[in-house]
């Protein structure tokens, strides 16, 4: 099929409805991932099916489920849900993998599929043997079966019965129309918070605004109802609920990178040691402040899976990403969960008799710029990454963990080819604004010699 290659990313599957996303594509993605499973398990496998409220999300899932079936899987249909309670799920229903029908962050014209197999991401390589097994269109001899539950009740029990405020905290909550509209007031509500919802009506259509907090555009209605409400801090939750944003109590933005940071520190507190890793777009303030007290940090690869498979190497207890994907190993199951962590950020702002704005602003305060997204093309974008290694490597010391991150006198810019979009990321940092600015310019000017449009 003409394009099928691109829908096969690093760590999920990803394509346009219609065009390169079909009932058939999907059957026989759910066919090839049914076999892969069964060859690690004993019997038929098991695997549990969730999906996102994206209109395209119901038939798309029924046509994996039914190539499941067809390789020989016995398939739990866990219906409409946040992806986060398929990782749940897995462990609770004790299965052998999980499927989440979901176009996480892209356009509502977009959808996918992420995996996971034994507790384990299902990406790269995994990926690339999906494929091939997809094109040959190989088949089991014997069908699978069917069944469905409903694990939302037990999903929102579990996590309000780890965590109670220790004061009462007034909270806005944009969940952007997304899944996590389904499980996310009654979770915050659950643990005692007082809860002003805001598009937390389940809607795939994303009428409101897109559900990204990594776009400040998007952040606009919850600043302002922060604002209005005399709130103590916003929250707000990406399409599929992986991802965590939020403002302070005076409408500004706190990204991920400094979420993650407060968690960690208040881990290293409780336990009097702690590891974390934070991937290579997060500010310098992370590794510094939670070094300076104690901890043991590790710079690595953005992505989740790539994220995941880090923590078990290491034994991380927490883990995160500037976009807001963070993962607690720490009293929790180690998974992308934007519910448990709204809930564990809200229990530990309630023990603070600080406001979250002085909660943040604790830490050395660095000049940055948000994630910048540069459109290349697919084929270009690597290329472009490698000659930019080159370049700055010859004037600059450079961390080539992922993409090239270049360390400037005062501050540093990053470069990265993105694993799921034909975009280049680029973030900057320094530790005042006109350093700022020279670093940027000698970035982004270096990008326009390639014939790239900023």
């Amino acid at each position: 099929m003409q394009g099928i290659d691109s829908i096969f990313r690093e760590y999920d599957i990803r394509g346009i409805v219609g065009e390169e996303l079909t009932s058939q594509v999907f059957e026989d993605l759910g066919s090839a991932f049914g076999l892969i499973v069964a060859e690690q398990t004993q019997g038929s496998p098991t695997i549990v099916v969730g999906r996102d409220n994206r209109p395209s999300s119901q038939e798309l899932a029924a046509s994996f489920i039914e190539g499941l079936i067809s390789s020989g899987a016995m398939v739990t249909d866990i219906g409409t849900v946040p992806t986060p309670m398929v990782y749940w799920s897995e462990t609770e229903l004790h299965v052998d993998a999980g499927v989440q029908i979901t176009g996480s962050h892209n356009p509502v014209e977009w959808n996918g599929v992420k995996m996971s197999l034994g507790g384990r991401p299902f990406y790269g390589q995994d990926i690339q043997r999906l494929k091939k097994l997809h094109l040959a269109e190989k088949h089991s001899n014997e069908r699978g079966g069917y069944s469905r539950t409903d694990i939302t009740k037990g999903y929102i029990q579990d996590i309000v019965a780890r965590f109670q405020l220790k004061r009462p905290l007034k909270v806005v909550l944009d969940c952007g129309n997304g899944a996590g509209s389904l499980v996310g007031v009654d979770i915050l509500t659950g643990i005692g918070a007082r809860v002003v919802p805001l598009y937390c009506e389940s809607d795939g259509t994303f009428p409101n605004h897109h559900p990204d907090p990594t776009v400040d555009e998007n952040l606009k209605d919850l600043i302002d109802k922060v604002k209005e409400e005399n709130a103590d801090l916003g929250i707000a939750f990406d399409g599929d609920a992986d991802r965590i944003g939020a403002v302070d109590n005076k409408g500004h933005i706190v990204r991920g990178d400094l979420l993650l940071l407060l968690l960690a520190q208040d881990i290293l507190q409780k336990n009097g040691q702690a590891k974390m890793i934070f991937d290579v777009k997060c500010s310098q303030v992370v590794p510094e402040e939670f070094v300076k007290a104690g901890g043991q940090a590790i710079m690595w690869k953005t992505g989740h899976s790539l994220i995941k498979k880090k923590m078990s190497e290491t034994g991380a207890d927490i883990a995160g990403e500037l976009s807001g994907h963070i993962f607690i190993a720490d009293g929790y199951l180690g998974f992308d969960d934007a519910p448990y962590c709204a809930a564990r950020l809200l229990e530990l702002a309630s023990r603070s008799d600080e406001s979250f704005f002085d909660m943040v602003n604790k830490f050395r305060i660095y000049v940055s710029t948000p994630e910048i997204r540069i459109e290349v093309p697919e084929s270009q974008k690597r290329k472009i990454i490698e000659a930019a290694t080159d370049h700055f490597a010859s004037k600059y010391e450079v961390i080539c963990v992922d993409g090239v991150r270049i360390l400037f006198e005062g501050g540093w810019g990053l470069l990265r080819a993105s694993n799921t979009q034909p975009i280049l990321v680029a973030r900057f940092e320094a530790e005042k604004a006109d350093q700022l600015q020279d670093i940027r310019s000698e970035v982004e000017g270096w990008l326009i010699t390639q014939g790239v449009t900023i």
